[in-house]
Parts: C-alpha cells; structure tokens; sequence
C-alpha cells in the first residue's frame, strides 16, 4: 500500500496507461475493452484508489445530490415520519452513489429562496417536496427553474408532474366506514389547516362517509386543529364538551391522534371503551401509545424509495407525467378501536349505503 492516497494520475502512472483510458475504465465507458476495464479496476482496488465524486460530478455537469425539502410541521411526534421517509429515499439514491441533502425552512419565503439558490448554483440536481399546500408556488418555481423534481403528495392541480401519494380520501372513508360496522353513530374528525391539499383530501373522505352511511352531518363534529399532539388534545377537549358528544373519532394523522388521546385520558375516560380513536399514518411507535393506536398505514419507507426511483428516472429523461403514482392506505387495528358503550348507540341506525 502506498504512503499517500492514490490519484487518478498515479494509477494511470502505476498502470502505464492514460489518464482518459483509466478514467473511462473506472466509469465502464463501452470504448474501453473488458480486459483493461478489469485490469484497472484490480489495481484500483489493491491500491486503494477512491474515485473524486465530485471531480467526477463536474466533469459529467450533473450535481448527484437530491434535495429533500422537509415538511415545516418537525416536532418530535413528526420526527419519525420523516426519518421513516428519509431511509427509503437514501435508499433509492444510494443505488446510483447520489446524495441526500435535507433542507428545512423556517418559511415559504424561505423554501423558496432556497429552492432558487441551490438549483441555480448547481448545487443539486433534484428535489423532492413533501406534504405540498393546494396551490404550493415551490412547484412552480421547480418547473420555471427547469429542475427535475417529485412531490409527496399532490397540489390541488397536479397533471403535469411527477408525484407519489396515498389516497387519504379512500383511507378516511374506510376509517369511518370501519367506526360505524362497529356500532358508532356519531363520529367526529380532527383535521389540518386546509391550505394543505392532503387535508382537504381527509376530510372530503370523512364527509363523503358520513353522508354514505347516513349519519347526520354536523359541523360540530369537525374541528380543523394545530397539526400537532397539542392541537389534537384541544379538539378532543371541545368535542367531549358537547352536549352529545362523539363515540368516536378519525382523525388527520396519527401525530393528532396521539394529542386526542391525550384529552380523552385528561378526561379519566379510556380510549378504545369510552371512545374509539383511529389516526393516520401508521408509525410504528404509535405501537407504544397509551393504548396502542389503530391507525390507517401508509409505508413511509416504500414511499422514500419509490420517490427515489422517480427522481432518478426523470433526471435520466422520462418524461414527468408518466411517474404518478397513487396508493391506497390499510387499516391496522391496534387497542383504540372498539364498539360504543351501551347506550351510546342510538336505536334508529339507518341501513348504510354502499360507498361507490
């Protein structure tokens, strides 16, 4: 082994080769035969030789490093989420040696000069969005920057790019549908500011099954919350208040469902026997909640990886609108589902109607 660090110029020299016929061996150029190809690649290995990415990366003019813009909600109960997401993202591009580069904004404006600087100086040569607002002006940007890109999620308009999403209006009619074959009939939601588009999907789930099921609407039963534990733990404050209040509750994810929890065992009631919870998401450590959450699950890391294979596929020349994909969450029943106390059910349940 020699003193210092191999270099491309002294395998050339150690090789008696060209500098060009190593480094084209070494990338598995098709001009170069196989027997030089495996002779340098021997050497360089029993040497110790290690490629200079980023000389590479210049000399090819592409940044092999994806920019993963993380969603601006980064307590620690959607710390997971992301990390989740994050592993099958990494493990998408580690298959081609490219970079992840997580960046997170303290504002839109901020995202958006970022976006700019990052793309314009090179510095990246992709970027993945997550959990996008209904008319996210990073799209935009994206597309008159001419960047290859993918989002997690859809914008309220989302024909001509590339995205990965699960169908959140499907999973909540399945959540509620999943309320009422267990008996309940006055069923509430918790839910997201709605500039987010997957919110306004969730919710249009939950008022699409009320009407189904021939539950009665009432707006009383719909608080939009803080997207955090606390702001859950305040909704399921204001719904227990109500002179009727719910025998259960769906909910916009599994980081409220955590907060409407909370204030259900605030409240010395017991959730999945006083009132049933189902959350949205499926991290795995809602298996350590206080009882474990039945929740609507969609895989974070399969997502991190699909998104992944997009990006790449788009920044070798495939065409944006051809990656859309849309996926479909699953119930995992867990401990805080159940049927309605004694009582609870009221004796004139209507036939539910089949959701088309």
């Amino acid at each position: 082994m020699p003193d210092k660090p191999v270099n491309l110029k002294s395998l050339a020299a150690h090789l008696g080769l060209t500098v060009g016929t190593v480094s084209r061996a070494m990338n598995d150029y098709a001009d170069i035969s196989v027997a030089t190809r495996q002779r340098v690649q021997k050497a360089a290995a029993e040497l110790g030789y290690r490629p200079n990415q980023n000389a590479r990366r210049l000399s090819l003019g592409q940044p092999e490093t994806v920019c993963y813009l993380m969603p601006r909600q980064t307590g620690v109960t959607i710390q997971p989420f992301v990390a989740q997401l994050l592993q099958g993202l990494g493990e998408a591009l580690g298959r081609r040696n490219w970079d992840l580069l997580v960046h997170h904004a303290e504002s839109s404006q901020d995202d958006l000069e970022r976006i700019d600087r990052l793309v314009r100086t090179g510095r990246v040569g992709g970027v993945v969005i997550s959990r996008p607002l209904k008319n996210d002006p990073r799209v935009q940007l994206l597309k008159d920057l001419g960047c290859p890109f993918v989002v997690h999620g859809r914008t309220a308009e989302f024909a001509d790019y590339a995205w990965y999403d699960v169908d959140g209006e499907d999973a909540l009619v399945t959540a509620v549908n999943h309320l009422v074959d267990l008996g309940h009939r006055r069923i509430a939601y918790v839910g997201a500011p709605l500039q987010h588009q997957f919110a306004q999907e969730r919710l249009n789930g939950y008022n699409r099954a009320v009407l189904h099921n021939g539950l009665t609407p009432d707006p009383q039963l719909i608080q939009i919350a803080n997207f955090s534990d606390d702001g859950g733990e305040m909704a399921a404050s204001i719904l227990l208040d109500l002179p009727e209040p719910p025998t259960g509750i769906v909910c916009v994810s599994d980081t409220v469902a955590f907060g409407v929890l909370a204030g259900i065992r605030a409240r010395g009631m017991q959730p999945g026997q006083d009132v049933s919870v189902i959350g949205y998401d499926g991290l795995h450590f809602g298996i350590h909640a206080n009882p474990p959450l039945t929740t609507m699950a969609q895989p974070q890391a399969h997502a991190g990886r699909r998104l992944g294979d997009m990006l790449l596929a788009i920044v070798d020349g495939g065409d944006p609108k051809s990656h859309q994909e849309l996926q479909r969450a699953h119930l995992v029943r867990r401990k805080t589902d159940g049927p309605p106390l004694q009582g609870a059910v009221q004796d004139n349940v209507s036939e539910r109607e089949d959701i088309q």
